[in-house]
């Protein structure tokens, strides 16, 4: 089987959750079940500078993951007028002349990109795993409106409260687009049956949807941190800093419980990439206000056991649908119950009370309160951890991904 990957990004360069989710697979098919083919990830400027003579780069001597120069593109319609670049991948394609092409995000390449791939690699599978919503809400993906409220789904009224520069007919427009081009894949992927749900709702076809769970590469659980005072006090927030993740939140939550006099230590570990300056001097002022809570910086993934190992509750208090984050399965291999919201991916991945607690969604006082009861329920704490299960491994989801594309290619019969 010959199979090509297309990803937003690259994790060597920006490792966000489904950078690192696209190229594990990816690795795992080609190491342990012999399939051939290429990681192509599509970067711009801001990631990497573009090299004259050439769209394609490598990266870190590995031959078969490549980098494409895309860096024209219309986030509204999820287009990309830049017709040079897409050329330049057309014999690479070709020559490749995949069973299956996996898209892992349009973003950068564009729903331009798919019609090539059709030309290029007509026999070609078509797989696509919808890590977000993009295609669905041209509000980045989230689901969340402009004012930070939750959006039940695509709307005309709800799209243009968001874009009320925008005439009605591009989000009709959009939509008819977005389900078209999608309508050529042969199979649709979601982590979450909370995002399936929202795809089938706004009239994609269920019976084109597959759940496939993410998984992570093995590792030992970084052991628990010795408490000698019987308080589980610790907390750690992993990930990106941004508005939708919610580390200000957090932060405003930690200033609370500190003003209440109760003691605790929060420490958000992440990058803060590509955020507005206004978003980096609230930053500065939350974390300037809490002195309970530090900002160490971005963390690599070989260092993450460390860092798990200095904390008891691992927080994710983002404040949109989450899909299926990666950091909840990494707690749960680290064996740290989750705070989180009671919503969306986040909410069928941690089952309140049992492997971790629901906290309310971007409400400061209402998380300060579960981490106050988290800290000083006795108990609480020993029977969260006695039964966080493990999560998927990326060998287990890979099998399933292999089974898939068979599936697809017509070599599984009933």
């Amino acid at each position: 089987m010959r199979l090509l990957f297309l990803c937003h990004n690259h994790p060597g360069l920006q490792a966000g959750g489904t950078e690192v989710l696209a190229r594990s697979l990816f690795r795992e098919l080609r190491d342990r079940h012999g399939v051939e083919g290429a990681f192509l990830a599509a970067v711009t400027g801001a990631h990497r500078e573009r090299r004259p003579g050439t769209m394609l780069q490598g990266i870190n001597d590995q031959p078969d993951e490549m980098l494409v120069w895309l860096g024209h593109f219309d986030r509204f319609f999820l287009a990309q007028p830049d017709t040079y670049g897409l050329a330049s991948l057309a014999p690479v394609i070709a020559e490749l002349a995949p069973d299956v092409v996996h898209l892992h995000h349009p973003l950068m390449f564009g729903l331009e990109t798919v019609d090539l791939i059709r030309r290029a690699a007509p026999r070609a599978r078509l797989i696509f795993t919808a890590h977000d919503y993009f295609p669905l809400c041209p509000q980045e993906g989230q689901l969340l409106t402009t004012a930070g409220r939750l959006c039940q789904g695509p709307s005309l009224d709800a799209c243009q409260a968001c874009f009320p520069g925008r005439p009605g007919a591009d989000f009709v427009m959009r939509a008819l687009q977005m389900r078209d081009v999608f309508r050529d894949f042969d199979r649709i992927l979601t982590p979450s049956a909370f995002a399936r749900d929202r795809y089938v709702a706004a009239g994609w076809p269920a019976e084109r949807f597959t759940v496939m769970p993410n998984g992570l590469l093995p590792a030992e659980p970084a052991p628990h941190r010795i408490a000698p005072d019987g308080r589980r006090d610790r907390f750690g927030f992993f990930g990106h800093l941004n508005r939708f993740k919610g580390g200000l939140v957090a932060l405003e939550a930690s200033r609370q419980l500190q003003a209440a006099g109760i003691a605790h230590r929060l420490t958000l570990h992440g990058g803060a990439a590509y955020q507005s300056d206004s978003f980096m001097e609230t930053l500065r002022a939350d974390l300037a206000a809490t002195p309970a809570a530090t900002w160490p910086g971005p963390y690599g993934a070989a260092e993450l056991p460390g860092l798990m190992a200095q904390v008891d509750w691992v927080v994710v208090p983002s404040i949109w649908w989450e899909n299926a984050p990666l950091v909840i399965q990494e707690a749960f291999l680290h064996r740290r119950p989750v705070i989180c919201g009671g919503i969306g991916g986040m909410a069928e991945m941690v089952r309140d009370g049992v492997d971790g607690l629901h906290a309310p969604v971007n409400d400061p006082a209402g998380l300060a309160q579960v981490m106050r009861r988290a800290m000083t329920t006795e108990g609480l704490w020993d029977h969260l951890v006695a039964h966080i299960a493990p999560p998927p491994t990326i060998a287990e989801v890979a099998e399933r991904h292999l089974e898939l594309y068979q599936d697809a290619m017509g070599l599984i019969t009933a």
